[in-house]
């Protein structure tokens, strides 16, 4: 079968122009970067009726690959194939995996969204533009701290960090700045990756420039020796941050490989941040198109529980549907089967074994008042068999199952999802709610999702992180919703635990206030906001060949 960057380099794209044109957006609107790709002036679309909003989501992840950005890019092509005017909005990929452990972010097959290399690297400049933004904060915090300190910041408590979009454990914990007087005063810092900044969840969540201008400067940068706070505008670095993210905010417009159009807006990662796409392209689309198909980072447990509980509250959205992503080969490894014994055969039991993962998701999403459709992205491997056995259990569970082969067909072979999904959400969701209400105490809403999504027996809260709770709770921020950050690989916090473990422990280690943002960010677990490479990256195997096009990127 060929590779993903091969199928990708023949295809048959058209010029941003003309998909811009498709898609009704006007002239004066479109920003072009290079033939292929362009950015999108949201100020000059006509103020449409909202279409349907349809969110896709997926099983917990395993190696064997799940592929829910490639199905969502296969249920986009779908729809528009039933006749249905469909706006896709996907997260950019970030650099970090895309040379580590999970490769790129641009779907997969005949799925995909275009220029899939450009798209999976340097794109548009938005992460830079991020990164740079982020960094010039860090720059003006040390410079405001060299020069007379007049915030009165305690050194021992500045809490933002810098940040870098690569894997790089390295930087997770550094002392700095060192060299003597003329650099300032040493203390200790760290890097996070760039799609854990507050600057990346911001832009993902601000209604347009004058708003995230307001969130940069509520961002908190630390504490003053009183343990009162300093925030960004204190240091006055919130209207040059807003100059380097004013291309940044506009939603990026590509295409697919069935040439129909597709926001990429923002990135921040669903185990660590919230997950989502930017509200301003899932709003714009929404007024673009009938029905919009996005999604949510990683399985349903983050992702999902994130997109509906944090961007679908802040932003004042709700879902139309969901689609629940999951595979033979995922549900096999659920159920015990190790990655190397995935090609050895039919074997049944072992996916019925491993559809409790299934079934956890599915009573999980109905607690929001939506039954999901489940889309089997199918691989060449899986037998008649093992999917039909998925198709029982969902049933049992619930739940519609539908077999997709949108990887090997393209949108043709996801055409019977799109009819079912297209008609729910033409119902709507008319019970959907969130998981706890706005007004609950803050630890009691960590304790609600630990215990109602993972199924935690326990909550491991320490005093001191409660006390830390209240003390932002006092200074107005209790209406917050929580952002857990925690291994996407399990319902626990233990990465190895596969199928769906209950009467577990969660323990919060460690509480961070994101006030611009609008969330608490609570850390359970060993979850890493700067990751590592393994042991092999995927950089080893990526390189430019003798004509000068990129290998080994997928």
């Amino acid at each position: 079968m060929p590779t993903d960057i091969e199928i990708a380099r023949q295809a048959k794209l058209i010029p941003i122009t003309e998909v811009a044109a498709n898609a009704g957006v006007p002239d004066d609107a479109l920003i072009p970067y290079g033939k292929y790709k362009a950015k999108v002036d949201t100020d000059q679309l006509p103020d449409n009726p909202n279409g349907k909003l349809i969110l896709v989501t997926a099983i917990n992840p395993t190696p064997a690959g799940e592929g829910k950005t490639t199905t969502s890019v296969g249920l986009s092509d779908a729809l528009h194939r039933i006749g249905k005017k469909t706006m896709l909005c996907l997260r950019e990929p970030s650099l970090g995996p895309c040379f580590g452990m999970k490769g790129g972010g641009a779907g997969g097959g005949k799925s995909q969204v275009m220029p899939m290399d450009e798209i999976n690297l340097h794109f548009t400049g938005d992460f830079h533009a991020i990164t740079s933004a982020h960094n010039l904060l860090s720059a003006m915090i040390d410079n405001s701290i060299y020069w007379g300190n007049p915030n009165d910041i305690d050194v021992r408590r500045v809490t933002w960090k810098r940040v870098l979009d690569m894997n790089d454990r390295a930087l997770r914990q550094i002392v700095g700045p060192l060299g003597g007087v003329a650099n300032g005063f040493p203390r200790e810092s760290g890097f996070d990756i760039t799609v854990a900044s507050e600057i990346m969840a911001i832009l993902c969540l601000a209604s347009d420039l004058k708003d995230l201008q307001k969130r940069l400067g509520d961002i908190i940068i630390g504490y003053k020796r009183d343990r009162s706070p300093v925030y960004c505008r204190d240091v006055k670095a919130d209207s040059a941050m807003t100059v380097l993210l004013k291309d940044a905010i506009l939603p990026n417009l590509v295409q697919t490989l069935e040439n129909r159009p597709a926001f990429l807006h923002g990135g921040p990662f669903a185990n660590i941040a919230h997950g989502c796409n930017s509200v301003i392209a899932t709003k714009t689309a929404l007024k673009m198109a009938d029905y919009v198909v996005t999604e949510a980072g990683f399985g349903a447990d983050l992702g999902a529980e994130k997109f509906l509980d944090i961007k679908c509250r802040l932003a004042g959205l709700k879902p139309d549907a969901i689609v629940l992503v999951a595979t033979v080969r995922s549900l096999k490894m659920n159920g015990g089967v190790p990655k190397n014994q995935l090609t050895e055969g039919e074997n049944v039991e072992a996916v019925r074994a491993g559809a409790v993962n299934l079934k956890r998701h599915i009573e999980n999403l109905k607690k929001f008042g939506v039954t999901p459709t489940i889309a089997i992205n199918h691989f060449y491997l899986d037998t008649d068999a093992e999917i039909a056995v998925i198709q029982e259990m969902a049933k049992e569970f619930g739940a519609e199952a539908v077999i997709c082969k949108h990887w090997a067909e393209g949108g043709a072979g996801a055409e019977e999802l799109a009819r079912i999904v297209s008609a729910k959400a033409d119902a709507g969701a008319p019970d959907f709610n969130q998981l706890y209400p706005s007004d609950m105490p803050l630890a009691d809403k960590i304790t609600t999702v630990a215990t109602e999504i993972y199924r935690a027996g326990e909550v491991s809260i320490s005093p001191a992180i409660r006390k830390q709770l209240k003390q932002w709770e006092e200074m107005g921020y209790g209406n917050y919703p929580i952002c857990m950050a925690k291994t996407q690989y399990s319902f626990s916090t233990d990465p190895t635990a596969l199928g769906a473990p209950e009467d577990h422990t969660v323990e919060i280690n460690e509480v961070r206030l994101s006030a611009g943002a609008g969330f608490v960010v609570a850390i359970a677990g060993g979850i890493m906001t700067m990751p590592g490479l393994p042991k092999v990256p995927s950089a080893e195997n990526i390189y430019l060949d003798e004509n000068g096009q990129i290998e080994g990127l997928f």
